[in-house]
């Protein structure tokens, strides 16, 4: 539809103006809905290029228009603007787009080409996937589908670690653990992990070896904690519906001197000094606040370097955007790290970082507090297990990003018109059921679909088309969850108030079944985007 009215807007310029003008046209809806459907400042922008009054514009443009089928009416405002209202034979066409296109209705080229790595989760192998993880990976999941949808080829990505100090720790916390099975005299780690999975694993070890794994190395007991996690990890994921293409592994840095090579050329830009025996990056010469230590005294690079040379890699990997989905706990490291890419040669703005603010869990409405290390948490698993997995997926984004998100578990196990997701799949079951009991004619007259609640209803559908590309741009899945639910609560009401199956008026019927079948597409095309199933019956 939008691209329909530019080219009658188009069309119209040249018609007046014998120019074939290469100004974006840019239409949008009014914010006051009495103004009209939609609304342009394309007389402001020809004003100079005419040499006429913006008013006098829109005139003369509204004598052009007023011959399209598409309008009922046009108007003008000041300073410049026309404002449309759409005529119902053009809100129906777009229905019967939508019935013919059906699970591909909303999909876009827009990204036709582009290669897209979404990086997320990225957790490392110290411990079960919480449920703070899992708006991660909720988001990026529903990001990437998001992104398919608008014609990219895209890749998930998971990056992690399994060496380092926390590794170490790790693995000291289960070789205690299995001392301790024994009857044995071993320390527990200061800082040690003390969740319950650490005495699984040692109870495993017990089952199978016995005491045979006393004079086992530190490292083999790193090993086995980071191979039973990481199977865990795997199997939440899959739980979750989650596949990704790659598992990057932080170690390929080091053995292939990559953050080397980023000391290497930082340097030849004289942004690497020596101080108190580390390696800094000199970030106040290229406007940071501060400079960064990027390996320090001991030898040991900061986390900074190789997230610096993992970046580094998805530039020389051919990807044309990178996505990253961080928790808030990222905000103050991402900045240097983009800073320093941009200094190695790549496009800083070609990677798009998302930060997610945390998550707590409510039951009775008290906040249960939750410490990975401390080992009380809930894990994602869990929560999928008491809830359902459609339940977590739309939770998790049903808010903004940038929100702190309070998941209400006692809302989230409602089976009504209070649990927001059950409403949406509710409107799409009571849907089928209508679909079943009519036999369906696939050329009704649609210009029976005249009530104000049905032309608001099909004002509404249409927007779909739109809001999947503007997501692309935005990247803000919360907004998907809305426009679903605002479109159950429309149906909801709709059927409330119209009889849809009539028997004493098939031709209206056959109209009606039209429109909510059209609606049964949308709502379902915005569920498989979420990653949430669409039932026929609940």
């Amino acid at each position: 539809m939008k691209h329909k009215i530019i080219e009658e807007i188009k069309k119209s310029i040249k018609s007046k103006y014998n120019i074939s003008d290469d100004t974006k046209i840019s239409i949008e809806k009014p914010k006051n809905k009495e103004h009209g459907d939609i609304s342009t400042n394309i007389a402001l922008i020809l004003a100079k290029k005419v040499k006429k009054n913006p008013i006098e514009i829109c005139e003369e443009l509204k004598d052009e228009l007023n011959t399209s089928s598409i309008f009922d009416s046009i108007d003008i405002a000041k300073p410049g603007f026309i404002n449309f209202k759409l005529s119902v034979s053009s809100l129906t066409d777009s229905l019967e787009n939508i019935v013919k296109l059906e699970n591909n209705y909303g999909k876009n080229k827009s990204g036709k080409n582009k290669k897209v790595l979404v990086e997320f989760v990225s957790a490392n192998p110290t411990g079960p996937l919480t449920v703070g993880h899992g708006r991660g990976a909720i988001i990026g999941d529903v990001i990437s589908n998001i992104l398919k949808w608008n014609g990219y080829k895209v890749e998930r990505e998971y990056y992690y670690n399994n060496a380092g100090r926390q590794m170490r720790i790790l693995g000291e916390s289960l070789k205690s653990r299995y001392y301790e099975s024994l009857n044995l005299e071993y320390n527990f780690p200061e800082d040690g992990y003390k969740g319950e999975y650490i005495n699984d694993i040692a109870s495993s070890l017990i089952e199978k070896y016995d005491d045979s794994l006393l004079n086992k190395s530190d490292d083999f007991f790193k090993d086995t904690a980071e191979e039973f996690i990481f199977s865990d990890i795997k199997k939440t994921l899959k739980k979750v519906g989650l596949k990704f293409d790659n598992y990057f592994n932080e170690n390929e840095l080091y053995e292939n001197k990559k953050i080397y090579d980023v000391i290497d050329k930082l340097n030849d830009k004289k942004l690497i000094y020596k101080k108190d025996n580390a390696t800094w990056f000199k970030a106040t010469k290229i406007g940071m606040e501060m400079d960064r230590v990027l390996i320090k005294s001991t030898g040991e690079p900061t986390y900074r370097l190789p997230d610096i040379a993992y970046h580094a890699t998805k530039f020389e990997r051919g990807y044309d955007l990178c996505v990253d989905i961080f928790g808030a706990d990222h905000m103050d490291a991402y900045p240097d790290v983009l800073a320093a890419i941009e200094q190695l040669g790549h496009n800083k703005n070609n990677i798009k970082v998302i930060i997610h603010q945390f998550i707590s869990i409510l039951e009775d409405n008290e906040i249960v507090k939750m410490s990975t290390r401390k080992g009380n948490f809930i894990t994602l698993e869990k929560l999928i297990d008491d809830v359902g997995i459609d339940v977590v997926r739309y939770f998790f984004i049903m808010r903004s990003i940038n929100s702190h998100l309070n998941f209400d578990l006692k809302l989230a196990k409602e089976k009504s018109e209070k649990n927001p997701i059950f409403y949406i799949q509710y409107a799409h079951a009571r849907i089928c059921t209508i679909l079943d009991e009519v036999s369906f004619n696939e050329k009704p007259d649609l210009s029976l679909l005249n009530d104000n609640k049905e032309i608001k209803l099909i004002y509404f559908i249409i927007e779909f088309e739109e809001l999947i590309l503007k997501l692309s741009k935005n990247l803000e899945p919360q907004l998907l969850t809305n426009y679903l639910f605002d479109l159950a609560s429309q149906f909801h009401k709709y059927y409330a108030t119209c009889r849809i199956i009539d028997n004493e008026n098939n031709q209206l019927t056959q109209s009606r079944i039209f429109l909510i079948k059209s609606v049964k597409i949308i709502l379902s095309n915005g569920l498989n985007i979420l990653g949430i199933s669409c039932p026929k019956r609940m």
